[in-house]
């Protein structure tokens, strides 16, 4: 199973351009292509980051599509393909609606996924959140927690064993026993979740040392011992000196001066990170990529 080493921190990214949500799209992304997304792929894969996401939305009301958009790229179908163009890089769902879907659907999808990929499959599996979209689903919304509590056991025991209650599936994932299952969301009853029934833990944004000591303390009140990981957002970066507005929230400078504005405003226990980056074009955003991993990113993984 994907697991982050004790005294290791590792990083990843969402990925650009497979989703134009108004809230942190950048120009370059709108006129983008399966051949860019594929090039962001590929540095990551390059240049040591742990995961590549892919977030997730079926079809959005009218209502929101200023704000969100409508183009969200179906997550399985995007990570599978970005698979056989990749070698190294873990391949998230940050995150899959599970409430949309029977977990057993789930399990078949992430199973294909990670045997596809050699291992690589982690499923970042959160409640949702746009309340027309369930109900144009006829999905119950309000009930979507209890949802995903009953849904993560049935799709880890479903991950673990080809039969379950009598019915088999195949191909079985290539982790043993089966993928990470990282829960998102930074709620109090998601952190709950992320701690009771999960292998790691996904924000929504940027942790507080208060949401990291919660799930840290509901873990230990639930008798869960071992390897856990705990996620962290970062602002914006931009490597070295920017010729374009990047925005006051988005950190500059040299790399020691990134590392240590990442590491002042991450929390104790983290040992992941999700970093982002300020550009104008593919060509400069693989450029941000790279500048991370060989300068910033040294200085960050060791805790």
């Amino acid at each position: 199973m994907i697991d982050v080493l004790s005294g290791r921190r590792i990083y990843g990214i969402q990925l650009p351009i497979q989703a134009h949500s108004a809230y942190f799209v950048a120009d370059w992304e709108r006129t983008a292509g399966p051949d860019d997304l594929a090039r962001v792929a590929q540095a990551c894969d390059n240049n040591g980051y742990a995961y590549i996401g892919v977030c997730d939305h079926v079809a959005l009301p009218e209502s929101v599509a200023n704000s969100m958009g409508t183009h969200w790229m179906d997550p399985i179908s995007t990570l599978s393909w970005l698979a056989a163009l990749t070698t190294r890089v873990a391949l998230l769902t940050h995150v899959y609606v599970l409430p949309y879907r029977h977990p057993l659907v789930a399990a078949k999808q992430f199973s294909n996924l990670d045997y596809l990929s050699n291992g690589r499959a982690i499923c970042g599996v959160g409640a949702g959140h746009v309340e027309a979209e369930f109900a144009h689903l006829g999905i119950d919304f309000h009930s979507r927690g209890k949802s995903m509590n009953a849904s993560i056991p049935v799709l880890a025991q479903a991950l673990e064993n080809e039969f379950v209650s009598g019915f088999g599936a195949r191909p079985r994932p290539m982790q043993s026993p089966r993928p990470p299952i990282w829960v998102a969301g930074s709620s109090a009853s998601a952190i709950s979740r992320a701690a009771r029934l999960a292998d790691g833990w996904l924000p929504q944004g940027p942790a507080s040392q208060e949401m990291v000591d919660a799930l840290n303390n509901e873990r230990q009140s639930a008798g869960r011992t071992g390897p856990f990981v705990t996620g962290h957002i970062t602002p914006f970066l931009h490597i070295g000196t920017p010729s374009f507005d990047v925005g006051e929230a988005t950190i500059t400078g040299s790399a020691q001066q990134i590392a240590e504005r990442i590491l002042e405003s991450t929390p104790v226990g983290v040992n992941q990170l999700q970093v982002r980056f300020k550009a104008q074009s593919v060509t400069q955003y693989c450029e941000q990529l790279e500048a991370f991993g060989r300068d910033v990113a040294p200085l960050l993984t060791t805790i």
